[in-house]
């Protein structure tokens, strides 16, 4: 357990209430506020800082431009509301950590027992010609590029995770539906590409991910090069090459990921790219009473599912803070992914925290609820706030729920499996895996 004495917060205990600020209202910090609810009760007195107003689930916004889903938004007043939480509509600029006080960007002094920081990372082009894609983007720029191959002005299309991006899964999730929106465009002769410096597509979960996302691009057209390094060609601006070799990237349009850079923020300690340190429960190392989970953070993975993992490792060691009887868990990471494939879903998980294995791979749901963030509270309050049934099951017991299905509840698996069975179009398939022969 994390003693009171360690975290130098032993004299806050003794009050009523432990006043915790949550900085940042995104999954890592949405699913924080969940969890020292349930955890801690009112032992605690939560505050969001947080300037912007809605809660966005950005993960569907991948599928956007191909009609496959969109940026569900949830107003975080009503939220808070629904917590119990207090809600400051500022953003953290400073942390005084000597005086346990959070200041805004408005000059509002903030106190705090406990401070969990979770207030996201920006994105930045990584090159300055390439179309850079974000959750955020105008969806219309890259319906833009999908009305050049329906005209056919555009033929050659390339996809790129740059050095220094960990998270490709949405490269794949667009080259995979770029191609199969050409092919029912009746564009035959559009050439899809993917250039990543992964050593095997989406190698993060393991061989048996591996060995399925490679059936998909063959499936679909889509070309791999791994375990290469595009870069900007020395005095040809907006020219990328590959290394090793130097080959010339050949595509008539670009669009690449971009890259994380942190919040920087004044008053904690940062890496070189402005990321914040942290242990195994999300403590700042250094900084007494301060925690910080999410993109934020100096973990090399930036994905939903792990910052949620992250708020749940510092929420349990808030919790014990605050002198609720638990011991606080280390964040383990387990890599969930449900990757848009053009003609349906594919699910994946890997154990990077030790013993990882082949991970796994298959074509029904790995998790409950069956979303693209698995957040063990974030995802039913979701599933629950926008009224949607997973299956056809009875929901497992219990609330919180995220539970390995195949572990943990082969009946729900069974059921999400026999409803996966019911909705597929195998003919189809089978005819378009026909056509790309």
């Amino acid at each position: 357990m994390v003693c009171a004495n360690e975290c130098g917060v032993s004299e806050h205990v003794r009050r009523s209430s432990f006043r915790v600020v949550v900085a940042g209202g995104g999954v890592a910090g949405l699913e924080a506020l969940l969890a020292l609810r349930d955890l801690a009760g009112d032992r605690v007195e939560l505050t969001l800082v947080c300037p912007q107003p809605e809660f966005v689930y950005r993960p569907m916004a991948v599928g956007e431009p191909f009609g496959r889903g969109h940026a569900a938004r949830h107003r975080l007043v009503d939220i808070a509301r629904d917590l119990g939480v207090t809600r400051i509509a500022e953003a953290l600029d400073e942390v005084r950590a000597d005086e346990r006080t959070a200041v805004t960007d408005a000059g509002r002094e903030v106190g705090y027992d406990g401070l969990l920081v979770a207030v996201g990372a920006h994105s930045e082009p990584v090159f300055r010609r390439a179309l850079t894609w974000t959750p955020e983007s105008d969806r219309e720029l890259f319906a833009g590029l999908l009305a050049d191959l329906e005209e056919g002005y555009s033929k050659r299309v390339a996809f790129v995770v740059p050095p220094g991006v960990a998270w490709a899964l949405p490269a794949y999730e667009l080259a995979l539906m770029t191609a199969w929106q050409a092919w029912g465009m009746n564009q035959d002769d559009v050439e899809v590409a993917i250039y990543t410096h992964e050593e095997a597509p989406l190698g993060l979960f393991g061989p048996r991910a591996t060995v399925a996302v490679r059936q998909e691009l063959m499936q679909s057209g889509v070309r791999a090069e791994t375990g290469v390094y595009v870069a900007e060609a020395p005095g040809a601006p907006g020219e990328l090459v590959l290394h090793p070799g130097g080959r010339r990237l050949e595509a008539q349009r670009i669009v690449a990921l971009p890259r994380a850079a942190g919040p920087a923020l004044r008053g904690l300690p940062c890496d070189a790219r402005g990321f914040v340190p942290t242990d195994p429960h999300g403590a700042v190392p250094g900084v007494a009473g301060v925690w910080a989970a999410g993109d934020a953070i100096a973990f090399p993975v930036k994905q939903g599912g792990l910052a949620a993992q992250q708020a749940d490792a510092a929420a349990e060691a808030i919790a014990a803070a605050a002198g609720v009887a638990l011991e606080p868990r280390p964040f383990r990471p387990v890599l969930r992914g449900m990757l848009l494939t053009g003609r349906g879903s594919a699910w994946m998980r890997q154990d990077l925290g030790g013993g990882a294995g082949e991970g796994e791979a298959e074509r029904h749901a790995l998790w409950w609820p069956p979303t693209k963030i698995a957040g063990r509270y974030l995802s039913p309050y979701l599933a629950a706030l926008d009224g949607v049934d997973a299956v056809d099951a009875p929901t497992p017991p219990g609330e919180p729920v995220q539970l390995d299905l195949e572990r943990e509840l082969p009946s729900a698996a069974d059921a999400l499996r026999r409803a996966s069975l019911r909705g597929s179009s195998s003919g189809m398939r089978a005819r378009r895996a026909e056509a790309r022969r």
